[in-house]
C-alpha cells in the first residue's frame, strides 16, 4: 500500500481517493487544506486522522509516502516543489503548472530528489487511448488531427451576474485553455510530439482570462485543429484524419468509443472496456512507477507535459493573455 495525503478539498479530490481505492494498492493518510474547518471536515469523511493547515508541516510529515495535489492551477508548483524537496512523491492536477518556468522547476525538483511526478492528465492512460495509440498505424500517413472540447461552464452565469468565481478567474491561472483546452493539446502532444508551428486566437473575458479559443498547429507533413471554450458547448468527436482512413474518437477527454472508418465504407471497432472511474487508471500509473522505481510515466512524461505547456503558453502569448503567475520573478529551488 501507498500512503497518500492530498491538498484541495474539492469534488475531484473526492473522484480521485474513490478511484485510486479501486487499485487496491492506495490508503489515504492525511489532508491539507488552508482552513482547519475544511480539513476536519474533509478528513472525517474519509477516516483520516492527520490535518495539516501548514505547508512546511506538511510537507515534512512522516506520515505519507505521496501526494495527490488538486489546489487552484496558480498553486501547483509552489505546492509540488515543497513536497519533492521533502522527498514526496507528486501527483499534479492537469494542467501541472501555470507555465513553463513553472513546470520546469517542479521537473527540476523531482530531478534532483529522485522523485516520481507526474501530471494527472487521465485520458491519455485509458484503455481506449492505448487502443488509440496501437492502432494509428491503419490510417496511413496521417494528415490531420482534430479535437475540441467546448462545455459551457455553471460558474459562467454566475459570472454573467457580477460574480468572478475561480474558474474565470486568473489570478488561479485558470480560464478556457487552460482547463479544457489541455484535454485537447496533451493527447496530440503525446501522439505526435511538438508542432513546427503554433496559432491561436481567443476570445478574452473582462476578468482577464479567455472564454474560448482556437489553435492551428503544423506538423512537417499534417496540421492540427483544436476548439476550446468554457462559454459554449460542443458535440463534435474528435478525429485523426490519415490517407487510409478516419479515427473517430467520442470524447478526447474521456475517449469512451473508439472506431476507424476507411475509405471503402467499412467500419472497425477499437473500443476497449474500462473502468467506470477513469482516474483509475491514473493512480495505477502513478503506484506502479513508485513500486517500480521509474521516475516517470511514458506517455505522461515530463516531456509530453513541456511540450503540452510550451503550446499552452504560445497560445496565451499570442491572443494577450497574462497571468499573474507569468510575472512572478521568484524562482522555486
Amino acid at each position: 500500500m501507498i500512503r497518500f495525503a492530498v491538498i484541495g478539498t474539492n469534488w475531484i479530490t473526492e473522484e480521485f481517493i474513490h478511484a485510486a481505492r479501486e487499485t487496491g494498492e492506495f490508503v489515504l493518510t492525511a489532508v491539507y487544506s488552508r482552513t482547519e474547518e475544511k480539513a476536519a471536515e474533509f478528513a472525517q469523511k474519509f477516516e483520516v486522522s492527520h490535518i495539516y493547515t501548514s505547508l512546511e508541516t506538511f510537507a515534512q510529515s512522516k506520515e505519507f509516502d505521496a501526494v495527490y495535489i488538486a489546489s487552484p492551477n496558480s498553486l501547483h508548483a509552489e505546492y509540488a516543489v515543497l513536497c519533492m524537496n521533502h522527498g514526496k512523491h507528486v501527483i499534479c492536477e492537469k494542467p501541472a503548472a501555470s507555465n513553463t518556468a513553472e513546470l520546469s522547476a517542479m521537473i527540476k525538483a523531482a530531478q534532483n530528489n529522485k522523485v516520481v511526478f507526474m501530471e494527472a492528465l487521465k485520458s491519455t492512460l485509458l484503455p481506449n487511448f492505448k487502443a488509440i495509440q496501437d492502432n494509428l498505424h491503419k490510417l496511413g500517413k496521417i494528415r490531420r488531427y482534430f479535437a475540441s472540447y467546448c462545455q459551457y461552464s455553471s460558474r459562467y452565469d454566475a459570472y454573467k451576474q457580477g460574480t468572478v468565481l475561480n474558474a474565470f478567474n486568473p489570478i488561479f491561472s485558470n480560464g478556457s485553455i487552460m482547463d479544457l483546452g489541455v484535454y485537447c493539446i496533451y493527447p496530440l502532444a503525446v501522439l505526435f510530439g511538438a508542432p513546427e508551428r503554433v496559432q491561436a486566437s481567443g476570445v478574452l473575458l473582462e476578468s482577464g482570462v479567455d472564454g474560448e479559443g482556437s489553435l492551428l498547429l503544423s506538423y512537417k507533413e499534417m496540421d492540427a485543429v483544436i476548439m476550446h471554450s468554457k462559454i459554449s458547448s460542443s458535440y463534435l468527436p474528435a478525429e485523426i484524419q490519415g490517407e487510409h482512413a478516419t479515427m473517430v474518437i467520442d470524447k478526447i477527454n474521456t475517449p469512451e468509443k473508439v472506431e476507424i472508418r476507411y475509405r471503402d465504407g467499412s467500419v472497425e471497432n477499437l473500443t476497449r472496456e474500462q473502468a467506470v472511474r477513469t482516474m483509475r487508471y491514473e493512480a495505477e500509473e502513478f503506484i506502479r512507477l513508485i513500486k517500480s522505481g521509474a521516475l516517470e510515466s511514458t506517455t505522461n512524461s515530463h516531456a509530453n507535459s513541456s511540450i503540452a505547456m510550451a503550446i499552452m503558453d504560445e497560445a496565451r502569448k499570442q491572443m494577450g493573455l497574462v497571468f499573474p503567475a507569468d510575472l512572478k520573478s521568484e524562482h522555486f529551488e
